[in-house]
């Protein structure tokens, strides 16, 4: 794609060396974690004497990861190609890290992080993007093995199930489960026959359905999805109190800061469940606005990643649609979960949100976005110079 033809779609006669939509999109959706985090954690930070405790840790992780995506402007995505075997290796050895007596943090019956001085490590996060790049590597030397063989298709999967296995472990139902449907993902866009895929759709689902029988607490977990109100006190309670708080809400919303469901019904209203906290507060209109970013930048990812596949650049056309589906399954595992539609998973909102490691990796995954967009439109793959021209 020229940079005429670039700068012909640009926002607004903004220059479209970046992506405008795709960057006022994010804006948004972290502007709007910003009020959210605050809205949802002021009561649970006052009780220690810091009402902005959790804010302040929020607004922390956003200036980190807007200067990692700065950072990430940088580096030519040929880059990241070959070093992209390197990070898949370094996301299995720190998901190893973890786990190690010692090293590993536990918290609520998880060891899924690291002390790094006063910053915990979540490994898992990491490993998504890692395994992006690493799958968008592999697609792109293996084209025509994985359009044509089994095993084009076997190999890279025994590689995430070696990932799926650390994650499982730590245990981390839900980031295993993204992981698996991003790649699934991948492996259909990157030409993996239909039968193929749907030998493995039903592998992983077989495997799937093997995990949550065997667990009782996560048996326990789809029957209460099932059926929540069977057992409103117990283990229905989260989607309970939920659906509770979108019924408040009913179609503009209680007002900001008005929502009573974070503050004495609603457990982690600051994190896994801040869905349930913007449908009480904003209600329906709140929560379709919500979904609409989402479809914007899952839009918008695979926007890049069609310009950039036409243009002959296939790594960076698979790294982008990467993106798009691991931001966009996350997004819609996390609402599914709040408006009773999945089974309860400790998944955040990307963007939205409390928690430094989802929101740094996300900054991080728009900045490689923002990065292939600059190069469809100018061609210039040389490392520096932030792309806010089209040259």
């Amino acid at each position: 794609m020229s940079a005429v033809a670039c700068r012909s779609k640009s926002l607004g006669g903004l220059p479209a060396g970046v992506d405008w939509w795709l960057l006022l999109d994010v804006l948004a959706l972290a502007g709007l974690g910003v009020v959210m985090v605050g809205s949802a954690s002021l009561h649970l930070g006052a009780a220690h004497g810091r009402p902005f405790a959790y804010l302040d840790k929020h607004l922390v992780a956003l200036a980190l990861g807007a200067a990692g995506a700065l950072a990430v402007l940088q580096i030519p995505v040929r880059w990241i190609e070959r070093a992209s075997p390197a990070l898949y290796f370094l996301g299995i050895a720190l998901l190893v890290l973890v786990l190690i007596p010692g090293v590993g943090k536990t918290v609520n019956g998880a060891t899924r992080w690291i002390a790094v001085g006063g910053f915990n490590l979540q490994t898992s996060e990491f490993m998504k993007l890692f395994l992006i790049f690493y799958m968008a590597g592999y697609l792109m030397r293996r084209k025509v093995e994985v359009a044509h063989t089994l095993w084009g298709v076997v190999k890279p999967v025994m590689l995430v199930v070696l990932a799926a296995m650390l994650l499982m472990a730590q245990p981390d139902f839900g980031t295993t489960a993204v992981l698996l449907a991003t790649v699934m993902g991948m492996l259909f866009l990157g030409g993996a026959p239909l039968w193929q895929f749907g030998v493995l759709f039903l592998l992983v689902s077989i495997g799937g359905a093997l995990l949550v029988i065997t667990s009782p607490y996560r048996l326990a977990r789809v029957t209460s999805f099932l059926d929540p109100w069977s057992d409103p006190l117990g283990s229905g309670y989260q989607l309970t109190q939920a659906l509770i708080a979108f019924g408040r809400g009913e179609w503009a919303g209680v007002g900001l800061g008005n929502g009573i469901q974070k503050q004495f019904y609603l457990p982690e209203a600051h994190t896994d469940f801040i869905m349930a906290v913007i449908g009480e507060e904003f209600g329906l209109v709140g929560t379709v606005a919500v979904i609409l970013l989402f479809a914007v930048l899952v839009w918008r990812a695979f926007s890049i990643g069609a310009v950039a596949e036409a243009a002959g650049r296939g790594y960076a056309a698979h790294v982008a649609w990467g993106i798009g589906l691991w931001l966009g399954m996350q997004a819609f595992v996390n609402i599914g979960v709040n408006v009773g539609l999945l089974p309860t998973k400790g998944l955040t909102l990307p963007f939205i949100s409390y928690g430094s490691n989802s929101l740094i990796v996300s900054c991080l995954a728009v900045g490689v976005l923002l990065r292939i967009h600059w190069e469809n439109c100018t061609g210039d793959d040389s490392p520096g110079g932030l792309p806010w021209r089209a040259s």
